[in-house]
């Protein structure tokens, strides 16, 4: 008995000691409190500050590719909010994918990854672009002999997870450790919410439109946005068949599921920085954030799976479309701008090391 209270105890300040590491660390990424503590960090990768460098030294290095030419930050470039400004992502030999390449911002308050929604952690994440014979096209073996007789590397992995043996598993907990930390919370609209400066009229009037859900019935117009691209994050993580076609050719979610009332749905992502991540839609097909605002407020085409809360907004008694004025759309693409950080996409600590001064 006095064996179970004792392993009991320490088991206790075990758990103590690792929420305090785990606070302290991520106070100094300074968590943006309107967003909230609904995250989580595995177990078994506690941040630190060696780790967090480390991933970033591989998320840079085109050396983690077969052909040694590409690198994550080829498709998510820290400038373009971890994107890319191609219609689908390029891999090694010019390879086409199959889709966009996601802005990678804010992961820290995600719960699932890709568009599908295929992987359930950063770590799962980030063995897909690694592995796919499109994208880095590494065989895993291949990789950890080729980091291992890089002189630079077993010392890093020593400094961060107390091995110089590197194994696929801490690279991508490295990778994954880096990727939390790439968070933006000083947009214009953040410094509204933190009430740092005071909205313009037409500022108040664009947030309160992009919220709203219509009901055209009490005159209570609202651009729908908000119904999957809600909260301070600008997105619920939920999946959604937004009527790009009648008949989805990706039929994204369903591909997990298995599931009819799933086909062509697909994750709502973070507008953070959209103003930056050009061209949109898992497939690319706008080339603006007007041509967005036009498929909503135009072009929705009807399907099984549509999305329910698409389908009915409208902002005008039994109509059949969202009904926006131009003056409306104007302000929807002033808050979209309003969302941009640029102290995100400059910040030292997310630029190449390969290129920054020693």
């Amino acid at each position: 008995m006095k064996k179970y209270i004792v392993f009991c105890f320490c088991l206790f300040c075990f758990v103590l000691i690792f929420n305090s590491c785990q606070n302290s660390f991520l106070k100094k990424w300074q968590l943006p409190e309107h967003f909230g503590q609904q995250f989580s960090i595995p177990k078994d990768n506690p941040m630190n500050k060696d780790a967090v460098f480390l991933g970033k030294m591989l998320f840079f290095d085109v050396r983690l590719s077969a052909d040694n030419t590409i690198s994550c930050a080829t498709c998510h470039q820290p400038q373009k909010s971890f994107s890319d400004n191609n219609k689908i992502a390029i891999g090694i030999n010019q390879q086409i994918n199959e889709r966009n390449s996601m802005s990678l911002v804010n992961l820290l308050w995600n719960q699932n990854f890709f568009w599908d929604g295929r992987s359930p952690s950063l770590e799962h994440q980030s063995l897909h672009p690694l592995t796919n014979p499109k994208e880095m096209g590494m065989n895993i073996n291949d990789l950890e002999k080729k980091l291992q007789n890089i002189s630079t590397y077993p010392p890093l992995f020593k400094k961060a997870f107390a091995t110089s043996k590197i194994n696929i598993d801490l690279i991508a907990k490295a990778l994954a450790q880096f990727e939390r930390t790439l968070i933006s919370a000083n947009s214009r609209y953040d410094k509204i919410v933190r009430g740092e400066v005071k909205p313009t009229l037409r500022e108040k009037k664009a947030i309160q439109l992009f919220f709203t859900h219509p009901i055209a019935e009490i005159n209570l117009r609202g651009a729908n946005c908000g119904d999957c691209h809600g909260s301070h994050l600008t997105t619920l993580q939920t999946f959604h068949n937004n009527g790009l076609d009648k008949e989805p050719k990706d039929t994204g979610l369903e591909k997990i599921t298995k599931k009819s009332t799933d086909r062509g749905k697909m994750k709502a992502p973070s507008l953070r920085n959209i103003a930056l991540t050009a061209p949109y839609m898992h497939d690319g097909r706008f080339q603006n954030l007007e041509q967005v605002l036009d498929h909503y407020n135009e072009h929705i085409q009807s399907s099984n799976s549509l999305d329910i809360l698409i389908n009915e907004a409208t902002n005008i008694p039994e109509g059949k479309t969202l009904s926006l004025t131009k003056e409306e759309k104007q302000d929807i693409i002033l808050f979209l701008n309003m969302l941009t950080d640029s102290t995100f996409i400059q910040n030292p600590a997310f630029q190449n090391p390969f290129l920054q001064k020693k």
